[in-house]
C-alpha cells in the first residue's frame, strides 16, 4: 500500500470522526425546548443447521500474507458469531449488500422502505412498519447484539448504507429471541476485513431533497474499521395530511453516523466496538383552511396554514463486545450495550390553543444499559447446545408543559386565559432473560430445536414467564424443505411509551379525559404457531408458503393520542392474529425478480389498560366485540426485479396494500393502493475517474394519490397521504 493511499484513508478517518462528534451533539442543549451486479432483492429461506467453521476463505485478490491471515481469522470469527444465533425453522428473508444496491434507491433506500419488500410487512405513517399484524414489536440486532428500540423506532434511524446483510426473522423463533418477537431485524454490518476503500455519494431531486453520504473502511494489522455518515434535508419528512404533493411546513433535516472497529487479540479472539447516532429535526405539515374551536385573549382567528409545530429526535447507541471461539466446540460473545433516545415536541403556543384547546410541549427520554452473553457448545456431532443471559436497565424520563383552558361541567370553555400545568415524572425498570436450547440433528434430513426461555420484568408492573420453544426442520427431498414450530412469547410493554401522568390534574380543563380509568399496561403473553414449506421448482425459481397463528392475552397495541408524534401503549385483554404468506424468487444469469403476497387478520377485544385515552363509546363497543387493530391490512404484496445489461442495470420495485383500518372502532378500511418505482443505474470504471455509479429513479411512477391514514380509527391522530410521483438522481464515487 503506497503513501498516497494511506494519506487518503487517514483523511477520511479524520473526517468521519469529526462528523460523529458533530452528529452526536444534542441539538436541544442550547435551545428552549464497487460495481455490483443485480441480485434478487430478497431471499426467503428456511435455514439448515450451520456447518462446521470454514477456516480458509478465498481472497479475491493477491494480498500480503499478513493480510490474508487477518482475513482468514476475521472470517472464522464471523462464522462463529453467526453460529451463536441460528435461525432454526424461522421464516427468514434476506437482503445482501448486492440486493440493496440493485434497488431503485440503492443504499439511499430508508430501512423501513427496505423491509417493505419482505413478505407480510405493511406500511404505515411516520416510518412505521407492521410485521405479521403486530404494531411495532420489532427487535433490532447489530452483529448479534440487541440494540433497544428508541422512542421513535428504528424505521428512520439506521442508515441502510452500513448493511452488509440484513435478515428479517419471523415465525416461531428459537429461545434466544425474546422481548420483541414480531420480527427480528438482524443486521450484519460492513467491515474493513476484506480490504481498504470507501465511497462518497450525493443524492437528490424532488421535494428539495439533498443528501450527501460517505463511508470508509480498511484495516491496519490486527485492527479493522468501518465508518459511515450522512447529512440530508427535504420538504417531505412527515407524510402530507392532504393530497397536495408539496405539503406546507414539512421541512426535515437529518444526519447520522456509524462506526465499527474490531481488533484481533489472537487468531481466535477479537474485541469490537460499534457506535452510532441519528438526529432528526421535523416540521409537522399543515392543513390549510381549518376552523378554530377556541378563543385566546379575545381572538379566535388563525390561519392553519401558518401553524409552526416541530419535533426533534436523537438516538445514540454503542456496543463493546468480546467474541471468540476455540475453533472446534465452543463459540461465545459477551457484550455491553447502551442506548439513549429522546424526543421533544414543540407546539405552536397560539395556534394549538385556538384549534385544539391544548398546547403541550412534551419531552421524553430513555436510557438503556445492558449486558448480553451467548454461548454455543457442540456437545456431540448430533447435539449443539446454546445458552445465554441478558440483563437490561432502562431509565425513562417525561417532562410536559401543557397550556389549557378551563371548562365547565359540559366541557365548554369558560375563560380565554390559558393556564399552564407542568409535570415531570420518571421510572427505572429492569428486564432479565435467560435461555437454554438444544439443536438435535436426528438424521441428515431432520433437525429438532427445542429449549426454554425465562423472562422477567420489573417496571410499572412486575411479571415473569417460563416459555417453551420447539421447532423442526425436515428436508423432504433435495428441493423441498418443511418447517414447523411453536413458541410461547412474553413481551414487556415499551417503557418509554407507557403513559404515566396524573389524569386528575387536567380535570376541568380542555385536556380532561373522557375516562378516569388508567390501569397499568401489562406484558403480552402469547402462543405462536408457524408452519411452512419451501420448494425449488427449477434451478432458477423457488417458491414458498408459510402460515401462522397467534393467540394473545393482554395483546399490546399503540396509538397516537395527541399532536406529538409519540405513541402510547395499551392492552387488549384478548388478541388473535393469523395469516399466510406466499413467496417466489427467480434468478437466472443477469435477470432476477421476486414476488411476495401476504394475507393477515389482526383483532383484539376489550381494552383493559390506559383506558383514559378512549371515549366511553369506544370502550363499551370494544369490550363486547372483536375489533380489527388499526394497523390490520388484509392483503399486502411486494415485488421487484433487476436486469443487468453490460454496465447498465434496470430495476424496479413496488408494494400493494389493501388499506389500513379507519372509522369508529376500526370498523371501516381505507382503499387499496399500489406504488411502483423505476430506476436505471450506469456503472463506470474509467482510467481517469475510477469506479463511479450514476442512477436515476422515479418513485410512485404512475403518480397515484393514496391515503395511509384518514385521521379516524383507534389511536390515529391525523390524515397522512403517501408520497406522489418524485424524481431523484444520485452519483457514487468508489475509491
Amino acid at each position: 500500500m503506497n503513501y498516497r493511499r494511506l494519506t487518503t484513508h487517514a483523511a477520511l478517518l479524520l473526517a468521519a470522526q469529526a462528523f460523529v462528534s458533530y452528529a452526536c451533539a444534542d441539538p436541544l442543549a442550547n435551545t428552549p425546548a464497487v460495481t455490483v451486479p443485480p441480485a434478487t432483492a430478497g431471499t426467503t429461506a428456511t435455514t439448515t443447521p450451520p456447518t462446521a467453521l470454514t477456516t480458509t476463505p478465498t481472497p479475491t485478490a493477491i494480498a500480503h500474507p499478513d493480510t490474508v491471515d487477518v482475513q482468514v481469522n476475521a472470517s472464522r470469527l464471523d462464522q462463529a458469531r453467526n453460529a451463536l444465533l441460528p435461525e432454526a425453522s424461522s421464516s427468514v428473508y434476506r437482503f445482501t449488500q448486492a440486493d440493496i444496491a440493485a434497488l431503485p434507491q440503492g443504499e439511499d433506500t430508508p430501512l423501513n422502505q427496505l423491509l417493505l419488500q419482505a413478505p407480510g410487512v405493511a406500511d404505515d405513517s411516520f416510518g412505521q412498519v407492521h410485521v405479521r399484524g403486530d404494531h411495532a414489536n420489532l427487535q433490532y440486532r447489530i452483529n448479534g447484539v440487541i440494540i433497544p428500540e428508541p422512542i421513535s423506532g428504528f424505521g428512520q434511524s439506521f442508515d441502510t448504507r452500513i448493511i452488509d446483510q440484513v435478515n428479517l426473522l419471523t415465525g416461531a423463533l428459537p429461545a434466544q429471541y425474546g422481548d420483541r418477537t414480531a420480527g427480528v431485524v438482524d443486521i450484519r454490518t460492513k467491515s474493513g476485513d476484506t480490504g481498504n476503500g470507501g465511497s462518497v455519494s450525493v443524492f437528490g431531486g424532488s421535494h428539495q431533497t439533498l443528501k450527501t453520504s460517505t463511508d470508509v473502511y480498511g484495516s491496519q494489522g490486527a485492527l479493522s474499521y468501518y465508518f459511515s455518515g450522512s447529512l440530508g434535508e427535504n420538504n417531505l419528512g412527515i407524510e402530507a395530511p392532504t393530497s397536495n404533493g408539496n405539503p406546507l411546513h414539512d421541512h426535515t433535516r437529518d444526519g447520522d453516523a456509524f462506526g465499527y472497529m474490531s481488533y484481533l487479540l489472537n487468531p481466535l479472539t477479537r474485541v469490537s466496538l460499534l457506535f452510532g447516532t441519528t438526529s432528526n429535526q421535523f416540521q409537522l405539515p399543515n392543513t390549510p383552511g381549518l376552523p378554530t374551536n377556541f378563543t385566546l385573549n379575545g381572538n379566535s382567528t388563525f390561519d392553519s396554514a401558518n401553524l409552526n409545530e416541530t419535533q426533534s429526535e436523537l438516538t445514540n447507541f454503542s456496543v463493546l463486545a468480546l467474541q471468540g471461539t476455540d475453533g472446534d466446540a465452543i463459540d461465545y460473545q459477551v457484550a455491553a450495550f447502551m442506548r439513549y433516545s429522546r424526543t421533544q415536541f414543540n407546539p405552536d403556543p397560539v395556534g394549538d390553543l385556538l384549534f385544539n384547546g391544548v398546547a403541550s410541549q412534551d419531552f421524553h427520554s430513555n436510557r438503556a444499559f445492558g449486558v448480553q452473553s451467548d454461548l454455543t457448545y457442540r456437545l456431540t456431532p448430533s447435539h449443539t447446545l446454546r445458552g445465554g443471559i441478558m440483563l437490561e436497565q432502562e431509565q425513562a424520563s417525561f417532562r410536559d408543559s401543557v397550556s389549557v383552558f378551563p371548562v365547565d361541567d359540559e366541557g365548554n370553555q369558560i375563560s380565554d386565559q390559558p393556564e399552564t400545568i407542568n409535570s415531570a415524572t420518571g421510572k427505572t425498570g429492569q428486564i432479565y432473560a435467560a435461555y437454554l436450547q438444544d439443536e438435535w440433528k436426528v438424521n441428515p434430513r431432520l433437525t429438532l430445536n427445542y429449549g426454554l426461555r425465562y423472562d422477567r420484568m420489573d417496571e410499572f408492573v412486575t411479571a415473569s414467564q417460563l416459555s417453551p420453544r420447539a421447532s423442526l426442520l425436515y428436508k423432504l427431498t433435495s428441493s423441498t424443505t418443511f418447517h414447523a414450530g411453536y413458541a410461547r412469547y412474553f413481551t414487556p410493554p415499551p417503557l418509554e411509551l407507557v403513559s404515566q401522568g396524573t389524569i386528575s390534574q387536567f380535570n376541568g380543563t380542555t385536556n380532561q379525559s373522557a375516562s378516569s380509568q388508567n390501569d397499568p399496561v401489562q406484558p403480552e403473553r402469547s402462543h405462536y404457531f408457524d408452519l411452512g414449506i419451501s420448494q425449488q421448482l427449477t434451478p432458477t425459481l423457488t417458491v414458498g408458503v408459510d402460515a401462522y397463528y397467534k393467540k394473545a392475552t393482554n395483546l399490546i397495541d399503540e396509538g397516537q393520542f395527541g399532536t406529538a408524534l409519540i405513541f402510547s401503549a395499551f392492552n387488549y385483554a384478548q388478541g388473535r392474529v393469523y395469516g399466510f404468506e406466499l413467496t417466489s424468487n427467480y434468478k437466472k444469469d443477469n435477470v432476477s425478480a421476486y414476488l411476495n403476497v401476504a394475507y393477515s387478520k389482526a383483532q383484539g377485544e376489550d381494552i383493559d389498560s390506559a383506558q383514559f385515552n378512549f371515549t366511553p363509546a369506544e370502550l363499551s363497543f370494544i369490550a363486547n366485540n372483536w375489533v380489527y387493530l388499526d394497523h390490520d391490512q388484509r392483503v399486502t404484496a411486494s415485488f421487484g426485479g433487476a436486469w443487468n445489461i453490460g454496465q447498465n442495470t434496470f430495476t424496479f420495485d413496488g408494494v400493494v396494500g389493501s388499506g389500513l383500518r379507519s372509522g369508529f372502532a376500526n370498523t371501516d378500511k381505507l382503499p387499496l393502493y399500489a406504488t411502483v418505482n423505476l430506476g436505471a443505474i450506469r456503472h463506470f470504471n474509467e482510467p481517469l475517474v475510477g469506479k463511479v455509479d450514476v442512477r436515476v429513479l422515479v418513485l410512485n411512477t404512475f403518480g397515484r394519490d393514496y391515503e395511509l391514514r384518514d385521521g379516524s380509527g383507534i389511536g390515529v391522530g391525523a390524515p397522512q397521504f403517501g408520497p406522489q410521483r418524485a424524481v431523484y438522481a444520485g452519483i457514487t464515487k468508489h475509491f
